[in-house]
């Protein structure tokens, strides 16, 4: 009999994925609070048992959810020896990726929105993740911004995330009318920071650095 090949997931693998798959799609399109575990496992094709055999309640198959892009970004945004420039720069890409996953940019509007109240359980996730993202932009409009006195590096920051958070809604609600990357690199630009040109080879808004 042939060994089992060690890089294809096993079949465990495989159900928790399709888990956590089921999970943000239905977290992404109703909330956390609409949706119950039964509702995960039945869109995932499975049992309700089934589900609670790899995860032990809905809040620990949110924090997997919240978790998962995060593994994939933290080394563009919180790598350790990143410059300011790439932390930016990083962040545009992101931007622009963003407008390929709908599912995934109404998940954290959703869930970002629901956690306000502190008794959400990704309460203290949000929380802790807009507090990293503030240090880290502070430190790169610090940075950048030279010998700029408006707004301040700290300002900045939080003026940085806030649009980014508000495009994202207006993106959701009537995506053909909002361009997230021109936007954002505009801003960018008004403060005297260069951006990189989009990934495509051609730039449709002619938003060239």
């Amino acid at each position: 009999m042939a060994d089992a090949d060690p890089t294809r997931p096993s079949k465990g693998e495989r159900t928790r994925q399709r888990i956590i798959d089921s999970a943000s799609e239905l977290f992404s399109r109703s909330g956390y609070r609409a949706v119950s575990l039964r509702d995960i496992a039945a869109h995932a094709g499975i049992t309700h048992a089934g589900a609670l055999h790899h995860f032990p309640n809905k809040e620990a198959m949110l924090i997997h959810v919240l978790s998962r892009r995060d593994e994939a970004d933290a080394p563009l945004v919180l790598g350790e020896h990143l410059s300011h420039r790439e932390l930016i720069d990083n962040i545009v890409r992101i931007v622009e990726r963003n407008t390929g996953t709908p599912g995934l940019v109404s998940l954290y509007v959703n869930l970002s929105a629901e956690a306000t109240d502190p008794a959400h359980p990704a309460h203290e996730y949000f929380v802790r993740r807009y507090r990293v993202l503030r240090e880290h932009l502070t430190a790169a409009f610090a940075g950048l911004l030279g010998d700029r006195s408006h707004p301040s590096p700290g300002i900045a920051a939080q003026q940085f995330l806030a649009l980014q958070d508000g495009l994202q809604v207006q993106w959701l609600l009537d995506p053909d009318s909002v361009d997230m990357r021109t936007v954002v690199t505009t801003f960018l630009r008004d403060l005297g920071i260069a951006v990189p040109p989009p990934t495509s080879s051609t730039d449709p808004t002619g938003d060239r650095p």
